[in-house]
């Protein structure tokens, strides 16, 4: 039965994968090790570390098992506030996230296009902004991405 609910949780996963826009930046080394490059690259850019959530740890902590995984949760007000001005469901998704997990034997940063997390609360104005938290999200997870 645990394998069963293991094997549906990864189906269901699969799913959402494939009914939203999600990007996959290839990290070298362990979701730790990639983890903590983002999170400090994302320092260095001058936003805010809100959380970093280790998944994994957490489903250890209840005797289950997740692939290590690990969320950091991150923004800048001068780019996620003009919009929620502009429509204040968009705190429903910012501020921004992206995840570092091991999947098929490979660490990889996924993080959904902005546009996208704000069509599903009826936000994607077109605010420039959102233009910005795109290029950003990228250019940090590329810049994480390489260990050297």
């Amino acid at each position: 039965m645990k394998y069963l609910l293991a094997a549906t949780a990864i189906m269901a996963a699969t799913v959402v994968q494939a009914d939203e826009k999600l990007d996959w930046v290839e990290a070298e080394g362990t979701v730790q090790e990639a983890m903590d490059r983002l999170e400090a690259a994302v320092e260095e850019a001058g936003a805010t570390v809100f959380a970093r959530i280790d998944h994994g740890q957490g489903a250890k902590d209840v005797d289950m098992s997740l692939p290590n995984s690990q969320l950091l949760i991150f923004g800048n007000p001068k780019l996620g506030t003009p919009v929620m001005q502009e429509n204040f469901r968009a705190g429903l998704v910012l501020p921004l996230r992206v995840l570092a997990v091991w999947d098929q034997d490979k660490t990889w940063f996924v993080y959904q296009e902005p546009h996208q997390m704000l069509i599903s609360v009826n936000g994607d104005s077109g605010v420039e902004e959102i233009d910005k938290m795109h290029e950003a999200l990228k250019s940090l997870t590329e810049k994480a991405a390489d260990a050297n």
